[in-house]
């Protein structure tokens, strides 16, 4: 049974398409990373997975069920974009809280140690930074031992170690067998975690696969190299030049390096690399807006 399965799901806000016939099935065990530009559609789709919103049309299935009845949401852990916190409660008292309505939840001090909030069980929430709100609001998503967590920009407002410990909890999560699909803007969250990306945009999925296959849909490699001085080179989508250092845009790396070389330009220092994850990004997103 797959944990999450979408199959022509639209859902509008007034005149504006959120969602365009979306199929999506999330697969058991994996971790699917959800990209796409503001407005593409992510959050309406985390948001009606998880039974808060109805679609127009097409059929959404949690765990083999409608997602909107309580039932079917047990094995269900989620972070929202947006979390509020009771400031006069404490961080050990929240997580005992929120463990009490599941029946075999994570002990709080192993679910506060695997996100990196040892040490604060006794400290009220309206005192944390807005860096440990957000890495205990992600936390409680694991409290109930869930199958499935849906997380929407979990990383939002943190810094780089506390990005790093919440990573570490998830790919903790994950290697226990746990499913999950996010949202993000960071590109580098994505290639640390997900072993899928989804790329949303104008409500319809543009690319779906492994992060080397997203890549591959961009035929874009950046050819660096030194020389004095180039020709006028076949194929060079875009040049960057820095004195003598040289960055050329290109769609076929191998003919640009067969033309330097029957040309007989004096170079150096020459690498190949594929375009970037973001490159790929951009470029996918940009051609799913103007359809």
């Amino acid at each position: 049974m797959m944990p999450v399965r979408l199959s022509g799901v639209t859902r509008s806000y007034g005149d504006t398409v959120a969602l365009d016939g979306v199929d999506l099935d999330v697969v058991e065990g994996s971790t699917t990373g959800l990209l796409g530009p503001n407005g593409a559609g992510k959050s309406t789709l985390i948001g009606l997975v998880a039974g808060l919103r109805r679609a127009d049309a097409g059929t959404i299935e949690l765990f083999g069920g409608d997602p909107r009845v309580a039932a079917n949401r047990v094995a269900l852990g989620m972070t929202p974009q947006e979390t509020g916190l009771p400031d006069a409660l404490r961080v050990g008292e929240v997580a005992r809280f929120v463990a009490g309505h599941f029946p075999d939840p994570m002990p709080s001090g192993e679910l506060l140690e695997r996100f990196g909030l040892s040490g604060l069980e006794r400290k009220q929430t309206g005192s944390l930074s807005g860096g440990q709100k957000r890495r205990l609001a992600v936390a409680l998503a694991f409290a109930g031992r869930p199958r499935l967590v849906l997380l929407d920009e979990p990383t939002t407002g943190l810094d780089v170690d506390g990005r790093r410990a919440l990573w570490e909890g998830v790919r903790a999560f994950h290697a226990d067998g746990g499913t999950v699909l996010l949202t993000t803007h960071y590109l580098e969250e994505i290639e640390s975690l997900a072993q899928r990306v989804v790329v949303l945009a104008n409500g319809r999925v543009v690319a779906d696969g492994s992060v080397d296959d997203v890549r591959g849909l961009v035929k874009r490699s950046r050819v660096t190299l030194t020389a004095p001085v180039l020709p006028e080179l076949d194929g060079v989508i875009h040049t960057e030049r820095d004195g003598v250092a040289w960055e050329l845009h290109t769609a076929d790396a191998d003919a640009l390096v067969r033309e330097l070389v029957t040309r007989n330009v004096a170079f150096s220092d020459l690498q190949v690399r594929r375009a970037s994850l973001e490159e790929a990004f951009l470029t996918i997103t940009s051609a799913g807006m103007s359809r």
